[in-house]
């Protein structure tokens, strides 16, 4: 999706002030997370990247939190908490 078509998208106006390339990799980054969240437990391949997976996705969701909160989007900061919990569970529970 262009920058300008996603930054159109309600909640999505922190795009402006990141370069498209930026945009792009943290897109590949969270499709990365999805796939290292279920692919190595469902396979049974290197099932110890689903939680080392899980910590890197608290990292991103505090930048996510950090980003949000200065552009004043507290309902999209309790949305990445959820996210945030989640993975922190998911992390506790693999480790």
């Amino acid at each position: 999706m262009p920058k300008e078509k996603l930054a159109e998208i309600p909640y999505a106006g922190w795009t402006e002030h990141y370069s498209a390339g930026f945009i792009k990799t943290l897109g590949i980054l969270e499709l990365l997370a999805a796939a290292g969240l279920i692919l190595p437990a469902a396979l049974d391949i290197a099932p110890v990247m689903v939680p080392v997976t899980a910590a890197c996705w608290i990292l991103l969701m505090v930048g996510a939190m950090i980003t949000h909160f200065r552009n004043g989007e507290a309902k999209v900061m309790a949305l990445n908490l959820i996210y945030l919990a989640v993975a922190a569970f998911v992390a506790s529970g693999r480790f």
